[in-house]
């Protein structure tokens, strides 16, 4: 149960000490509770963790699953808000004073941080968006062998979530043949949580991204396009099936149909209007090419 302290930051850690130092140092002035879960460090990451004053317990990866490992630092958590964080990820200095002030209320929200991901030069950075902040309650936990979330048990224990102004670094430095391992690695596990759950939709967005990743398109595509039949209600699952026939699986017909559905469902949604843009251009060009022929 939550303590009258402020904010706890929870971790789960394995082989982090070129990382976690700075990481922990970023969050200093808030003066968190610290929380590391440990899946099985072979190297100082422990004593980097209790040095900062870090509680600490272990995790048996034996069979793995990161919302379990998370949710055992979630219980240990006495603070009113927790912050999750991973080790290779830091709060932009401007951003403290945010994470204070949302950390006082007590409002069943939780809060987006924008995630700026930083890859080895010349590659630019990117940005999305994860929940990161949020209350202490026994209800709000992660769910998900691999890829997991906390919106759902969030949404279902009638909290809401929103976009905060919070930034955090992420240092993104795998190199390719050990992200090859963890795309497959991952699939595996993706595909086992599908078979035990098939109404779980998350797990096939998360399996259609890890595919992208490996540049199995075919196969991607046609995960996106499972997640539109299945969510025939959502225009996001219509255009990210659209987006897959008109550049990675071409089917231009297939594009049209998913593209104009994603609009009809959503009138003006910007993403699927560019990308309708991109289409007629693309339509254009095969007509005017041999054959005449606006399908490929």
């Amino acid at each position: 149960m939550a303590s009258s302290t402020a904010l706890s930051l929870c971790m789960i850690v394995k082989n982090e000490e070129r990382n976690l130092a700075a990481c922990l140092e970023s969050v200093r002035e808030l003066g968190p509770e610290i929380v590391v879960v440990d899946t099985g460090s072979t190297d100082g990451t422990i004593s980097i963790a209790a040095d900062h004053g870090a509680r600490t317990s272990s995790y048996d990866f034996g069979r793995i699953d990161f919302a379990a490992a998370r949710n055992q630092a979630l219980a240990m958590a006495q603070g009113q808000w927790i912050m999750v964080l991973d080790a290779d990820e830091r709060v932009d200095a401007e951003s403290i004073g945010l994470v204070r002030q949302l950390s006082s209320g007590a409002e069943n929200v939780g809060y987006y941080f924008e995630r700026v991901n930083h890859y080895p030069d010349p590659d630019p950075a990117t940005s999305d968006y994860v929940v990161r902040l949020f209350p202490n309650r026994p209800e709000i936990r992660y769910r998900g062998r691999v890829h997991e979330t906390v919106e759902a048990t969030m949404l279902s224990s009638g909290g809401r979530l929103l976009r905060s102004g919070i930034r955090i670094h992420h240092n993104f430095a795998v190199d390719p043949e050990a992200r090859r391992r963890r795309n497959l690695w991952y699939i595996g596990i993706l595909k086992e949580e599908i078979a035990a759950d098939p109404t779980d939709h998350s797990r096939l967005t998360f399996l259609a991204a890890e595919y992208h990743q490996l540049g199995m398109f075919a196969e991607a595509t046609e995960v996106a396009e499972k997640i539109a039949l299945l969510r025939p209600l959502d225009p996001e699952a219509h255009l990210h099936a659209g987006v897959y026939h008109l550049l990675f699986k071409v089917d231009l017909k297939r594009a049209r149909q998913d593209l104009l559905e994603a609009l009809r469902l959503k009138p003006g949604y910007p993403e699927a209007l560019s990308f309708v843009e991109l289409l007629r251009e693309k339509e254009s060009g095969d007509a005017s090419g041999p054959g005449g022929s606006s399908q490929t």
